[in-house]
């Protein structure tokens, strides 16, 4: 941080300058963040309300929706004030708090994803003994791991953007404040802090994702080995949400990260990036509750009672 130069605020160039597109974003934006916190905090009422939820998985998908709200709330409230206003100008200490808290919900969410592969692998795999390996002290290790993990790989990623001189242009190519945009900035040398930055952001997505592929590797072979066509449907059923949420979310990521920065387009990057800062967000609550029928039991129990 002592290396901070005369640069004192940026400009977020946003998603267009067309002011025809900017109403219409907006809007869509909108109703999109209104969906994700309706949606997740929806779904953590339900899990706290039910006490049918109370167990691993429905621990786990809470924290899950939490931080989804969480780290949409660190970009999309900017992005629908710069459609507004235009060019929106954020100060350094702003841009340095915005990009912690997306990348700390971001990397905590990865780990949460890994953790859930590991509770669903105990249920499918080791049903006898699954009251015991997911008690209520191991799930909470878990969940407080997964924010220790990534609050401070976040501190890791500020200090190693923020420790690069910021002296020609302060104009950020994006809609907010993303660790490749910013870096492109600095006027100083950045090649050994993408040589440091890229293996640690590597680390945590590969690691978590090992987790999660050994996890489903022994799941799809103990399903393999059921007799039962019922087994098979219950064992599916209760991994289809989790798969798909994995899916969506580490295909983006991996796009989006996982590149050299000659390989960045800006214009290619701002669109991965509405998508897993506000689409996926949204979808999550969306692909838990439709495949899900206790979900959908609590909903119409809550939805009985409150009338």
């Amino acid at each position: 941080m002592e290396n901070r130069t005369e640069v004192t605020e940026f400009i977020l160039l946003g998603l267009t300058s067309d002011p025809g597109l900017q109403l219409p974003l907006f809007l869509t934006f909108l109703l999109i963040y209104t969906i994700t916190l309706v949606g997740n905090l929806g779904m953590i009422l339900l899990i706290v309300l039910d006490s049918r939820l109370h167990t691993p998985m429905y621990f786990f998908l809470g924290n899950l929706s939490l931080v989804d709200v969480c780290y949409s709330s660190a970009v999309t409230p900017t992005v629908m004030a710069g459609l507004l206003v235009g060019n929106e100008i954020i100060s350094y200490n702003s841009c340095a708090a915005q990009m912690f808290f997306f990348t700390s919900f971001a990397t905590v969410e990865n780990y949460l994803l890994s953790s859930m592969a590991y509770d669903r692998y105990a249920a499918v795999c080791k049903p006898l003994h699954y009251t015991t390996t997911m008690t209520t002290r191991v799930c909470a290790y878990l969940v407080i791991g997964s924010y220790f993990c990534g609050f401070l790989s976040s501190s890791f990623y500020i200090g190693d953007t923020f420790s690069l001189s910021f002296c020609k242009s302060n104009i950020v190519h994006h809609f907010f404040c993303d660790i490749p945009a910013v870096m492109a900035l600095s006027c100083s040398d950045r090649h050994v802090n993408e040589l440091v930055l890229l293996p640690v952001c590597a680390f945590n997505v590969f690691f978590a994702l090992l987790i999660i592929l050994i996890s489903y590797i022994l799941i799809f072979s103990t399903i393999l080995k059921m007799r039962s066509g019922a087994g098979h449907r219950k064992a599916l059923s209760t991994c289809t949400s989790h798969f798909t949420a994995v899916s969506i979310f580490y295909g983006t990521l991996i796009f989006m990260y996982l590149q050299p920065s000659s390989s960045h387009s800006m214009d290619t990057d701002k669109i991965v990036s509405v998508f897993y800062t506000m689409v996926i967000p949204m979808l999550n609550p969306m692909v838990y509750s439709l495949r899900n029928k206790e979900v959908k039991n609590a909903f119409s129990k809550v939805v009985l009672v409150a009338k």
